[in-house]
């Protein structure tokens, strides 16, 4: 856990913002403001459809708002950085302007990122784990942003063996962060479920070792949700797996992750009032058991 006072654990993100992690989960909504990305491609590809469905999540219960303007899917085209500002700034704008949930950008380029917390943004979610644009970790340090580093098995070989291969990479993502002078307080790592993950073996796998993730003591966010190896469990397409992820949700929320990357807030939500309220008793029976 990132402790900071006592046993509280704050994930520290920027113009002075903090979210409390300590007792109850944390949901970040995905905005995904493409046209191709994988579930919800061409929904919300417009800045006031962007807007009406990030309140809508808002409304839903979701605490931090993920705002892309580039799709991760795999053989998803490539946008310009211009495109891409254009995408998402607006977005942020509005959102800084009508809420006060926590703003995340979802992006791997030092460039949005700055402009994106410039225009209120809290949180930098980089997908490449700071290993593509290394120079994003200077931007969250400059600006004081909150920062996502994930885990991605693209573009390299991958050691054999799951949490072997999350130590080895997110430790160099880590030392990347520490030289840029990010402080610990600002950082949450991700597994990345479903990226270089091909197998559902894969992904079940790193469910089941997932605590072993705890030896970072950093807060740990998930994104599960959707992804093609819940679609091949269930059998379902994308859109319709939003039940099998509300259960990764709860069995992940049990193993310590403190923040889940999600497309449907309101069953979500659902599912992590009943792991924390298990959690909480788990608390409580264990204080009354103290001599």
């Amino acid at each position: 856990m990132n402790v900071t006072t006592g046993n509280r654990s704050i994930w520290r993100v920027a113009h002075g913002r903090e979210i409390d992690l300590t007792e109850r989960g944390a949901l970040m909504a995905i905005i995904n403001v493409t046209p191709d990305s994988f579930s919800d491609g061409g929904l919300h590809d417009t800045t006031d459809r962007a807007i009406s469905h990030a309140l809508a999540c808002v409304e839903a219960g979701a605490d931090i708002l993920d705002i892309g303007g580039e799709s991760t899917r795999p053989g998803a085209a490539q946008v310009t950085p211009a495109e891409e500002l254009a995408r998402v700034v607006p977005v942020i704008e509005a959102l800084v302007a009508r809420t006060g949930a926590l703003i995340s950008i979802d992006t791997y380029r030092a460039s949005t990122a700055r402009a994106a917390i410039a225009a209120g943004a809290h949180i930098i979610n980089d997908v490449h784990g700071l290993q593509r644009e290394p120079e994003i970790a200077s931007v969250a340090a400059d600006t004081l942003a909150g920062l996502c580093i994930m885990h991605t098995g693209r573009g390299r070989e991958k050691l054999a063996d799951v949490i072997d291969d999350q130590v080895f990479f997110l430790r160099h993502s880590l030392e990347i962060a520490r030289f840029a002078g990010v402080q610990p307080n600002a950082i949450t790592l991700d597994p990345g479920f479903g990226f270089s993950k091909e197998t559902v073996e894969d992904n079940v796998d790193l469910m089941v070792r997932f605590e072993e993730l705890h030896q970072f003591g950093l807060p740990l966010l998930v994104g599960t949700s959707r992804k093609r190896f819940l679609g091949t469990l269930s059998g379902r397409d994308a859109a319709e797996r939003d039940v099998a992820t509300a259960a990764t949700t709860v069995a992940l929320r049990l193993k310590g992750a403190a923040v889940f990357r999600v497309h449907n807030v309101a069953i979500n939500r659902d599912a992590l009032v009943v792991a924390d309220a298990m959690l909480a008793a788990q608390r409580r029976l264990a204080e009354g058991m103290k001599p």
